[in-house]
């Protein structure tokens, strides 16, 4: 590889599972920078010695015109750029549905641009408690966690997803009703006969445009994976590959294997970062365990009254009670947590609902935005270490209304939700700031305590 191509540019169709590709390509020992918009050659330059570059995307909550119209630039730009692999990095609960976030609507715009016969498809990844075996995808309960392992149409939290309820298990079904593109599969049974096998098998499929996706069940496939898709591309163009950081890490650990790039370096540990705020936009469980575990640790809350905030007229006014209210706290030293929902059967999440439908508004816009601009109000007051930002769907509109334009990753956490810098434009307060962004699914109940250090 040249020493001048990145080795790889990515997508994330949302914000935390952006900065999650991030922590597996950093863990490898590859340079990378994750921006929050796509990046011009001015801002490239900005970043010494780099070898991956990211995108944080929100397509996994655009309707399909709006991915279009997001995609096409975005994938064009990294066509441009060349790396030697393009990956559209989704959820690993395969998050997606025709009319929103479609993943065969992205897989659609991706394959004319960067003229690839087979896309490799890796939505498995062990680390993260997701499993894939003949075409179906298993999810263990939290990331992070120790909960138990469910059939994806069977998980209580994605089954019960508000915006994308997982109905279908079966990833080649799934996708089917997104694209017509045919979907082939490498399966366990195949990964278990080898590397030989397997290159046989994907030089039969060559004869027109296919996803391949591919199984995995433990770190000994995800290995074999990620020599399988390093040779499948060409040497002068993009390979480009759908899936979740299951990507990055079958390409590092073939990476590593190989000595490609520099070992797998030796983090720094984080130090003491109390007063902590926690902005949650997140539904889920898990992430509502993890609230009320903090809380019955002496951490503190602050309620948004969310049909308010739909239906206020002096939106401003609102926003600046909560920023009082919440320094008020913080200057006292307590960890405080403001949020929007507590799970999905707080009462918030259907009065707010039905308002926003008549309001023709969408959630996470409006309360990412909301929670933005209460972080931005804080912070210009009062200096604080880390905060924490949770919920893949709010925490794009929370980080582009905090100014934010890129992020380096500084220390490890849990697996795929590192502690990062940001990088902000100028006037905005969160420049230099330590962040740390979680997904619904991510951690175990005491997420919050441990981030503290």
């Amino acid at each position: 590889m040249k020493s001048e191509r990145l080795f790889l540019g990515f997508y994330g169709d949302d914000f935390t599972g952006s900065t999650d590709a991030l922590d597996f390509l950093c863990k490898a020992g590859i340079r990378t920078i994750l921006f929050i918009d796509t990046p011009d050659e001015e801002r490239l330059k900005k970043f010494k010695g780099l070898q991956a570059i990211g995108i944080a995307g929100m397509s996994r909550s655009m309707s399909t015109e709006k991915m279009e119209e997001e995609l096409s630039k975005s994938f064009g730009t990294l066509q441009k750029i060349n790396p030697c692999h393009v990956h559209y990095k989704i959820c690993s609960t395969f998050d997606s549905a025709p009319h929103i976030g479609s993943i065969g609507k992205a897989i659609d715009i991706g394959i004319p641009i960067f003229r690839n016969k087979l896309v490799p498809m890796l939505v498995a990844a062990p680390a993260l408690g997701r499993y894939c075996s003949f075409g179906n995808l298993f999810a263990r309960m939290g990331i992070g966690s120790t909960g138990n392992i469910y059939r994806l149409d069977r998980h209580p939290s994605m089954r019960n997803h508000p915006i994308t309820p997982a109905e279908e298990s079966d990833l080649r079904l799934h996708l089917s009703k997104q694209t017509s593109t045919p979907v082939a599969l490498i399966d366990v049974l195949d990964l278990e006969k080898g590397e030989g096998h397997c290159l046989e098998k994907l030089n039969g499929l060559e004869d027109e445009n296919k996803i391949v996706l591919f199984d995995t069940i433990s770190e000994s496939h995800l290995a074999l994976v990620g020599g399988l898709i390093e040779k499948m591309r060409d040497l002068d163009k993009s390979l480009f590959s759908v899936g979740s950081s299951g990507i990055e890490m079958a390409l590092g650990n073939h990476l590593l294997s190989q000595k490609a790039f520099l070992k797998e370096q030796n983090w720094p540990q984080p130090e003491s970062a109390s007063p902590i705020l926690v902005v949650s936009g997140s539904c889920s469980p898990v992430t509502a365990e993890q609230i009320n575990y903090a809380l019955a640790r002496r951490f503190m809350e602050i309620e948004l009254d969310t049909d308010l905030l739909v239906s206020c007229s002096d939106h401003d006014a609102l926003i600046d009670q909560y920023v009082r209210q919440a320094i008020n706290l913080l200057n006292q030293g307590v960890n405080l947590i403001i949020h929007t929902s507590k799970g999905p059967d707080d009462s918030r999440n259907l009065s707010s609902s039905d308002l926003l439908k008549s309001s023709n508004n969408g959630s996470a816009r409006l309360f990412g935005t909301a929670l933005g601009s209460i972080v931005n109000g804080i912070l210009s007051q009062i200096k604080l270490k880390r905060i924490v930002i949770a919920g893949g769907d709010t925490s794009g509109f929370v980080a582009k209304t905090m100014g934010i334009e890129a992020l380096e990753m500084l220390y490890p956490f849990v697996p795929g939700s590192p502690i990062c810098k940001a990088y902000a434009t100028s006037g905005y307060p969160a420049d230099g700031i330590e962040i740390n962004f979680k997904g619904g699914q991510v951690g175990t109940n005491d997420y919050f305590v441990k981030v503290l250090m």
